[in-house]
């Protein structure tokens, strides 16, 4: 590698499930400028897929593992400090809490953190790690709901300190994946009559498919004919939600699809989405289903609530007759396409581009590089 001026260094724990494309999110923000990116995974193995996945300039793999990153992470320091002599690196965007806190040690580069998840600074240690680094920390989160959080957390910074960027899609290759409804009811092995509620996400306490089983076992009897649940994603709690919508006679009409790659090419299977989870930071998955052009469904909780307000339906978390009044009447609502589509253009990459130059933080960083 040759030193070059220009360059972004992007800093990424791994490149497993959403991820990638965060990686990619991030590359695209400086499209069209005159800044490069340098994409670094701390965890996982080269990948000629991968590299195409990060959309930027240049890919370098650490090869580490998770066990390998804990504690001190004084290799992983040394190893980004290598990566940072070989370019004349303007600034780090670092996903989550572990590529933060090397670059700010293994490096002298203004950072910029990205949090994807609540509860990041709710320990106290990193709450001192983060103000012994505020003069060179900047943080974003993926939602009002995780910025306000940090902001919280981080009761002492100045609110332009912490503020949000959404998760976005590149709407038109989402689009280009899609199967048609009918190949995607046949690949997933749906009938072409039924009435369908989908869910996709892990099989984890978290998403609480329980309320949803149980929201669908109460609403089936007013939905249409041949209605079906299929939720799509593995876990731990694949038997215990098996035997749920055994013990509420509603075995038949369920259907756990299990791990589907590149699952969010068949979203067209759905006639409406339907995310339950008890606390959700953004909620990728609800972008990809409104690209599909299906209704959503969410829970009032997290950043959920800011991706479907006036476009889906919100239900009180954790209560399936809720859930079961919103299912009811997803079922008779005319669905309205180009509103979907209107939605969807605020978490576009070319919307939120425009935002990241705006943010008040990178007009300061632009004012002071000049």
């Amino acid at each position: 590698m040759t030193a070059s001026k220009n360059w972004v260094l992007q800093f990424c724990h791994s490149y497993d499930g959403p991820f990638l494309d965060c990686a990619r999110q991030y590359a695209a923000l400086f499209a069209g400028t005159p800044y490069k990116v340098c994409t670094v995974y701390l965890t996982g193995s080269p990948s000629d897929e991968v590299v195409q996945g990060s959309a930027s300039d240049e890919v370098v793999f650490l090869g580490y593992s998770s066990r390998d990153v804990r504690g001190l992470k004084l290799q992983a320091i040394q190893d980004i400090r290598k990566v940072d002599a070989t370019r004349d690196f303007a600034f780090c965007i670092a996903h989550r809490f572990k590529p933060i806190y090397v670059a700010l040690l293994g490096t002298r580069l203004p950072v910029i953190g990205i949090h994807h998840a609540l509860g990041d600074y709710q320990r106290r240690p990193r709450q001192l790690f983060a103000n012994f680094y505020r003069k060179r920390l900047t943080l974003l989160g993926v939602s009002n709901a995780v910025r306000d959080d940090l902001r919280a957390c981080l009761s002492g910074w100045p609110a332009e300190r912490i503020e949000t960027l959404y998760n976005r899609i590149d709407i038109a290759a989402v689009r280009a994946e899609h199967l048609s409804r009918e190949e995607a009811r046949v690949f997933l092995g749906l009938p072409q009559d039924a009435w369908v509620v989908g869910n996709v996400g892990r099989l984890h306490p978290d998403k609480d498919q329980a309320t949803l089983i149980r929201g669908f076992a109460l609403a089936l009897p007013q939905l249409p004919g041949q209605s079906l649940l299929a939720i799509m994603g593995s876990g731990s709690l694949e038997a215990p939600l098996k035997a749920l919508a055994a013990e509420l006679e509603v075995s038949e009409r369920v259907r756990f699809l299990g791990q589907v790659p590149y699952g969010r090419r068949y979203f067209k299977a759905f006639d409406v989405f339907a995310l339950t989870s008890d606390h959700e930071p953004f909620g990728m998955v609800l972008l990809e289903a409104m690209a599909a052009g299906v209704p959503v469904i969410c829970s009032d909780c997290g950043g959920g609530r800011e991706v479907v307000d006036g476009v889906g339906w919100l239900f009180t978390r954790a209560d399936e007759h809720a859930l079961a009044r919103t299912l009811r009447q997803s079922a008779t609502a005319p669905k309205d396409a180009p509103r979907i589509a209107e939605a969807l253009l605020r978490f576009s990459d070319q919307c939120v581009r425009a935002t990241f130059w705006r943010l008040p933080m990178m007009i300061n960083w632009r004012l002071a590089a000049d």
